[in-house]
């Protein structure tokens, strides 16, 4: 059975550094995508990645366990991510696609209810043309539009990752939402 993430924290806290390395081996992706994303640049997401586990590790002390571990890192990163783009003077940065794991192929024929293969190129299209649409957002709109789709943070906790109070949270949300549907449309997506 797998530990929790704050039995891992307490087991990294008494000196286990092995219960650390296993935090870094579950965020480590999605911390990596997430900068990738807010930075549009790989190898200066990777550099800042290592940053953020680094400060993580020194601020250990002060997770609490009754937070989600990925809000508390994230937010990190988030704060390490804004110095990072107003030390370069980046307001907006591209998103690249992320590559999508191949899915087993015997057991998508032999189902059912699985997409057709005829279906997925257009998929890939929509899933393109969405992530244009992400990057072309405002730099705010686009962060809680990831964190919250992406990263599947709820409402409360894309507020505390970005320090923005609820209720801008869910303004941003709905307008990024409605300036998504139009850039889809613009594109010649209907919905």
């Amino acid at each position: 059975m797998a530990l929790s993430d704050a039995e891992l924290v307490e087991r990294a806290l008494a000196g286990r550094e092995d219960a650390y390395e296993e935090l870094v081996v579950r965020y480590q992706r999605p911390l990596l995508s997430l900068l990738g994303r807010w930075l549009g640049d790989r190898a200066l997401a990777e550099d800042l990645a290592q940053e953020v586990f680094l400060k993580a590790f020194r601020a250990l002390g002060s997770y609490a366990p009754e937070r989600k571990f990925s809000s508390w890192l994230f937010k990190i990163a988030h704060n390490a991510a804004i110095d990072q783009l107003r030390r370069r003077g980046i307001a907006t940065e591209p998103l690249e696609a992320g590559e999508e794991d191949a899915p087993d192929r015997l057991a998508t024929l032999a189902d059912d209810r699985a997409e057709s293969p005829a279906a997925r190129p257009e998929r890939r299209e929509l899933a393109g043309a969405l992530e244009t649409a992400i990057a072309g957002l405002r730099r705010e709109y686009r962060e809680v539009v990831l964190l919250r789709f992406r990263e599947e943070l709820s409402y409360e906790e894309v507020a505390e990752v970005t320090g923005l109070p609820l209720g801008t949270v869910k303004t941003f949300l709905h307008r990024a939402r409605k300036e998504l549907a139009e850039a889809l449309a613009g594109m010649g997506w209907k919905a």
